[in-house]
């Protein structure tokens, strides 16, 4: 009779004990969590300042009229900005990574005091040049009241002006041809494939030579290639070509035919043709090819 009540006591134990070690498992999950969402907050925290002085610094630069000045502020600019950069990419949990950024910025806070004394000086240095003291001051009004959207009108005119400078190509048509020089429709009649294309007009684009790729992929997603080493640069990778012309662009709409000579069995199916010029993709057609 002791002997079973010893062990039931023993049991009620153990059942305590386990019962407290899975509510401290859980207890520590919970300040787990809250310790990284923390983190993530701390991290965001200390990117929105690195935010703020990166648009100071353009703010200053905005108010000073000293080229040499304005080159070290822009120095100094950059450096913000690749450690802002770096901060993005670094996990919450990194905590020694994100403190050694932190004490990195206190150290930027006080280069920029020094830049701002720097300013000061030159400012009363040159308060008796009045209408310059006067043009400065309104310029330097002007970054302030702006300066909140600065970061953002500048990635939004560097997209605008890439993407109206970028080149077009429209009117994309894949034809068959045989050896009489006549369109086809049937793939054993072709000799080659002519693929028809206007690149159109853009004033904005940079004129002279420029480089036409065309990617021909086939029902089963391979390209049509004459050499596996024919390639060109697309999205910071190495891809192949069909076939590349190169002409003078001026500009103005350009008109483009490319052959494709066919010297290997084809399969009846959908295929695709992609254009690509100064490492943009600038037209895409589909088309279909019967036996």
């Amino acid at each position: 009779m002791q002997n079973k009540r010893t062990i039931w006591i023993l049991i009620a134990a153990l059942v305590l004990v386990i019962a407290g070690a899975v509510y401290y498992i859980f207890y520590q999950r919970g300040q787990y969590k809250e310790l990284i969402e923390q983190s993530e907050l701390n991290k965001e925290e200390l990117e929105d300042e690195y935010n703020d002085l990166s648009i100071q610094y353009e703010g200053y630069k905005l108010q000073i009229n000293n080229d040499s000045l304005i080159a070290q502020l822009e120095t100094e600019q950059l450096k913000v900005q690749r450690l802002q950069e770096e901060l993005r990419t670094v996990k919450a949990t990194d905590a020694k990574r994100i403190n050694e950024l932190k004490k990195e910025l206190e150290t930027l806070r006080t280069i920029m005091r020094g830049y701002v004394m720097q300013i000061d000086s030159l400012d009363r240095l040159n308060k008796h040049l009045e209408q310059e003291n006067k043009q400065v001051t309104a310029r330097y009004e002007a970054a302030t009241q702006t300066v909140s959207q600065l970061k953002q009108e500048k990635e939004q005119l560097v997209e605008t002006v890439q993407i109206a400078a970028k080149l077009d190509a429209s009117n994309v048509s894949v034809t068959g041809i045989t050896d009489k020089n006549k369109p086809t429709d049937k793939i054993k009649k072709m000799s080659q494939l002519e693929i028809r294309f206007t690149i159109n007009k853009n004033i904005t684009a940079d004129p002279g030579e420029k480089t036409v790729y065309i990617r021909i992929q086939k029902p089963d997603d391979d390209v049509l290639v004459k050499n596996p080493r024919n390639v060109f640069t697309y999205e910071n990778k190495s891809i192949n070509y069909s076939e590349k012309r190169t002409i003078e662009y001026t500009g103005e709409e350009t008109p483009m035919s490319i052959y494709w000579k066919i010297e290997e069995f084809l399969l009846p199916g959908t295929y695709r043709v992609d254009i690509f010029a100064d490492g943009n993709l600038i037209g895409r057609k589909s088309f279909k090819l019967d036996n």
